[in-house]
């Protein structure tokens, strides 16, 4: 903690850098932040009352309330990922705390957030403002639960892909299987329904943390209820624990980066 904030500035900066690639690679700018989660909510939305023949009132602000969240984790993960990898020429050359690099990406990653709760904005306004609540002033805490969270993750997969250039192949397939298992295109109850038959099953779902997170948005951006606070109190302890065991792995395997890059 205290290499990372001595170097609080290089982590701004690298951030910023990022930003600015990532807004200067695209047409729109940094307007695709705010039409990425809504195109993305308009295909599940397709696909979930179309094709599936699903009904759930509100639907598209009720599916906005995982793709939300769940493009942040996905793009700390796979920024965080190649955060150290893709920065070979700057480990060679500079002698600093390699821990920056993921940390940085993974304060990059909130700027999807930040644009995304733009649209949420525009749905709530626009087409459901029956949906807008004074619960609403709990979504920081939901989020900074899931920053942890994330941050944890992604300083881990930056030190494995160093040595294992494929973890970034099977994160992808991994992460769209995670979130295929958990409530994030239909409600906990329909989750719970559906898994009752079995114990190994129920078990898994109640020990996803996306579980909870997925509903503790929801809840408040879409049911104008509060959030899981014992669920997400149980969440942010382990992810401390993840976060330390993240970094004693980075810290461990950190003077071997020059030599494999």
């Amino acid at each position: 903690m205290a290499e990372v904030w001595s170097r609080r500035r290089l982590i701004v900066y690298l951030a910023r850098a990022d930003l600015k690639k990532k807004g200067a690679d695209t047409v729109l700018g940094n307007v695709w932040w705010v039409m990425d989660p809504l195109l993305q909510m308009m295909v599940y939305v397709v696909l979930v009352t179309f094709i599936f023949k699903r009904s759930v009132p509100d639907y598209p602000l009720f599916i906005f309330c995982a793709v939300l969240p769940w493009k942040w984790f996905t793009s700390s993960v796979y920024d965080g990922m190649t955060s150290v990898s893709g920065s070979y020429q700057l480990i060679k050359q500079l002698n600093f705390p390699k821990l920056v690099l993921p940390v940085a990406s993974t304060v990059a990653a909130v700027a999807n957030f930040a644009f995304g709760l733009i649209a949420m904005a525009g749905l709530l306004v626009l087409f459901y403002p029956h949906r807008i609540t004074s619960m609403l002033v709990f979504l920081p805490a939901v989020a900074v639960v899931q920053f942890v969270f994330s941050l944890a993750f992604a300083i881990l997969v930056a030190s494995a892909n160093v040595f294992y250039r494929d973890i970034f192949n099977v994160a992808r397939h991994l992460l769209r299987l995670w979130f295929y298992l958990s409530p994030g295109l239909y409600a906990l109850k329909t989750i719970e329904g559906e898994t009752a038959h079995s114990v190994v099953l129920s078990t898994a779902v109640a020990l996803n943390p996306w579980t909870w997170i997925f509903e503790s948005y929801r809840n408040i951006i879409y049911g104008g209820t509060g959030p899981y606070w014992l669920h997400l109190g149980a969440i942010v302890a382990g992810s401390m624990l993840f976060l330390v065991f993240a970094v004693l792995v980075f810290k461990r395997l950190e003077p071997s980066f020059a030599k494999v890059l």
